[in-house]
């Protein structure tokens, strides 16, 4: 299948700003594969998640499949992040026409083992490693879905799973996009996973990286819908890795999943979005029981008070 490659470069004096911004516009179309190339500061020693050299213009890439309706939704992309020149986020829109193959092969070579915490390290299934005695690896094809471990949002989640996560939970990730967090709850003992995105090529990505981790089957549901479609019932354990926006909007759907006993981590935050998502959590007798940061973002875990 071909796809529309659209490419935003952008200048700004807040780049993780202008990144979540753009990366909203992309995901409100439900562009495939969105890639962010902006500067990281170098990470801890033993997390790894600055893979990728440094682009001399920061951009955010997706892609759309070829259809009638392509020119349509892309000039509707252009109307949209036009009006962020209103917060001075300059950009630039570069388009091309492109097979999916190209995509998924050409990025591979930037995608290394990651060892994301002392014990879990995530191995792209095209890479040799030998794994250590106790070591526990998440083989990852990310494919046109988001999720490599190697986004500090993504590592920050599966160090806090690691932390709280308490073996026989059930677990809900709430826009699993290449499944990692289901894979990392299933490798760290939870009994029952789900796990929820609206687009269907995360679904697919994500089922096939289950398979390459030896997921049983039987303890896994993916579900192509949104959370407010799915069944109320409680979960143990419950991580939105997404955007604040999107986590203030959804937050009523997911504390009605919680119990006092329930642990959720909300991960995609960046600083400048932190007092959004605190003010929505107080609103929704919710409060912050970790956090850590890592660039400019953070992640929380989050419990329920009790009446």
């Amino acid at each position: 299948m071909k796809f529309k490659k659209i490419i935003v470069q952008f200048d700004a004096e807040n780049l993780i700003l202008a990144e979540e911004l753009i990366c909203n516009v992309f995901f409100s179309f439900n562009l495939k594969g969105v890639v962010c190339d902006i500067p990281l500061d170098e990470p801890d020693e033993g997390f790894d998640t600055n893979t990728l050299p440094k682009p001399e213009i920061c951009s955010i890439t997706g892609f759309l499949p070829l259809l009638d309706s392509s020119d349509i939704i892309l000039e509707k992309i252009r109307e949209k992040v036009s009006t962020l020149s209103n917060l001075n986020i300059q950009v630039n829109i570069q388009t091309e026409i492109v097979d999916e193959k190209d995509w998924s092969d050409a990025w591979k070579v930037y995608f290394e083992v990651t060892k994301v915490t002392d014990r879990i390290t995530i191995k792209p299934a095209w890479k040799e490693y030998d794994a250590g005695k106790d070591e526990i690896i998440i083989h990852l094809d990310p494919g046109m879905a988001f999720g490599t471990g190697t986004h500090p949002t993504t590592a920050m989640c599966i160090q806090m799973i690691e932390t709280y996560l308490k073996p026989g939970s059930t677990f809900l990730d709430v826009g699993t996009g290449s499944g990692i967090l289901m894979i990392a709850a299933a490798k760290l003992g939870a009994k029952c996973i789900t796990g929820i995105d609206t687009d269907e090529v995360a679904i697919k990505v994500a089922q096939q990286n289950l398979a390459k981790n030896d997921i049983d089957p039987g303890i896994c549901e993916l579900l192509c819908t949104t959370l407010d479609e799915t069944d109320r019932a409680p979960y143990n354990f419950i991580v939105a890795n997404i955007i604040a926006q999107v986590i203030v909007d959804i937050l009523p759907e997911i504390s009605i999943r919680m119990t006092p006993d329930t642990t959720i981590i909300l991960s995609g935050i960046i600083k400048e979005r932190k007092s959004n998502v605190l003010a929505a959590l107080e609103a929704h007798h919710l409060f912050v029981v970790h956090e850590e940061y890592r660039d400019e973002w953070v992640t929380l875990a989050v419990k329920k008070t009790r009446h």
